[in-house]
């Protein structure tokens, strides 16, 4: 795994190594050329991306939800009250 350092964007890929390990996991062979022909038929790689996506939403807002958050501060006026200030 890399070292942790700062990162603005983050970069996250299924390779055709990675495509082949699973298949094997389950039992199947597949080989580079038959992997490429699985991603680019009925759009798989483009559905394989959308999953992507949505979990890393997922993953952000279960992580944001975690988050320590400073105390919320509502003020409330009274109706009556004036909305400007003469300075």
């Amino acid at each position: 795994m890399t070292e942790k350092k700062k990162r603005e964007k983050v970069v996250a890929e299924i390779t055709l190594t990675h495509l082949t390990e699973f298949a094997q996991g389950m039992g199947l062979r597949m080989t580079r050329d038959e992997a490429i022909a699985f991603l680019n038929q009925n759009g798989h790689a483009y559905d394989m991306w959308k999953h992507m996506m949505q979990a890393g939403e997922e993953y952000i807002k279960s992580a944001l939800a975690k988050r320590e958050h400073p105390p919320v501060i509502t003020i409330s006026r009274n109706p009556g009250q004036r909305r400007h200030m003469a300075v």
